[in-house]
């Protein structure tokens, strides 16, 4: 029937939220989690210290039992994993700190790296930090499943960052220099003169990049508003008949 079955890893999984700046340029943050670690005492074993494993006696050292039943058609025989020594082929007196699993839970705290141009939804894979495997069995691996948190003033589309810059039709007219936002900081830039209303210019570099290819930026595109007055007064209005009197439309 083949040799003693291994359990399958045991993976862990959580969910971390980050900011939107820190999922653009990346972050290390430090995480708490509970697993099961390896057993102090028997060394992840599960024996008792100074037992000695047995044969299992109910499966003979296969980890497998055959179990039948019987059903309209006959009696049907399958292949189950041996109830006494879970797979493991052998039998021993169990460590009275974890029971003869091989395991004590415990908290631990972890760097987690989070590479520079995630997306919310991003899962990553830390090796070797899920659960200890039951009697020397091999370790799960643990998944960090990343939450963005929205940022009030930035949009995002792959490597491409969005944003909007509001300007009076006077700067607009006249050009002008503005602050905005980056993920790097504020920057200032020049608003051209003659820059119509809903034009766009790019900010080279202040993009994302992607995880694979963490120096390869993308751009930031800045869409310019102009406010208008809504009810100019006698003075204003006038200004700009004369104004208009003298543009060329």
């Amino acid at each position: 029937f083949g040799g003693p079955r291994q359990k399958p890893q045991e993976d862990l999984r959580m969910g971390l939220s980050i900011s939107f700046n820190e999922a653009v340029l990346g972050v290390k943050r430090e995480v708490t989690i509970s697993r099961m670690d390896t057993c102090g005492t028997c060394d992840n074993s599960g024996a008792a210290p100074g037992s000695q494993p047995r044969t299992c006696s109910k499966c003979g050292g296969q980890g497998q039992v055959v179990m039948q039943s019987r059903t309209p058609f006959g009696v049907i025989q399958s292949m189950q994993v041996c109830p006494d020594c879970q797979g493991q082929g052998e039998e021993v007196d169990p460590c009275k700190t974890c029971g003869g699993d091989g395991r004590q839970r415990r908290e631990k705290i972890l760097t987690v790296n989070i590479p520079a141009g995630v997306n919310d939804g991003s899962r990553l894979r830390v090796r070797g930090e899920g659960n200890a495997g039951i009697r020397r069995g091999p370790k799960g691996d643990l998944y960090v499943e990343l939450s963005v948190v929205p940022d009030a003033e930035l949009t995002r589309d792959g490597q491409t960052i969005f944003s909007t810059v509001s300007i009076p039709y006077t700067d607009a007219i006249l050009g002008t220099e503005v602050e905005v936002k980056t993920v790097d900081g504020p920057v200032k830039i020049k608003i051209p003169e003659g820059t119509q209303p809903f034009s766009k210019l790019r900010l080279a570099g202040k993009g994302a990049p992607t995880p694979q290819r963490p120096n390869d930026r993308g751009d930031q595109i800045l869409t310019v508003e102009v406010r208008l007055p809504k009810k100019p007064d006698r003075n204003t209005r006038k200004l700009v008949e004369q104004l208009a009197a003298k543009v060329e439309v």
